[in-house]
């Protein structure tokens, strides 16, 4: 459970310099915002997944302004925050039944899909930080050593 709740405190601690740096740079860069949106609707998508309820109606990219990012951003670590205070390692083992946006029907366990969207984030956040540098922006550094130190 330790490497399950560092590796959601640093989700949290990347999200926020992502949006940060996302809210004080110039100019709207559309594409950075776009793949942070997806970032959060995917982490809204899995934790509805992980409380055993229906994700088909919920978007994973979508065009969503970055005043409702900082909002999906705290509620999504509000959620995840309050499902890992509650979870055991025995509750890691346990399978979830879902179907992805395509309708197809999956199992995993909860540490997988935990692992995952702390991995699926981290990749985007990548793909932002590819995006400033384009434009000339310096990228963020949201190493997990970096959050540890």
């Amino acid at each position: 459970m330790e490497t399950i709740h560092n590796m959601f405190e640093h989700l949290q601690w990347s999200n926020q310099r992502i949006l940060e740096t996302l809210k004080n740079i110039e100019g709207e860069n559309k594409r950075a915002i776009n793949l942070f949106s997806h970032i959060l609707l995917a982490e809204q998508v899995w934790f509805t997944r992980l409380k055993g309820l229906d994700s088909s109606t919920l978007p994973i990219w979508a065009e969503v302004s970055l005043e409702a990012c900082v909002e999906l951003a705290n509620q999504n670590h509000q959620n995840f925050k309050e499902y890992l205070t509650g979870l055991s390692n025995l509750d890691l083992a346990q399978f979830v039944s879902y179907r992805n946006s395509k309708g197809i029907e999956f199992k995993n366990t909860v540490a997988d899909i935990l692992t995952h969207v702390a991995l699926h984030g981290q990749y985007h956040r990548g793909q932002i930080n590819q995006l400033l540098r384009v434009n000339d922006f310096e990228p963020i550094n949201v190493e997990f050593i970096t959050f540890r130190r």
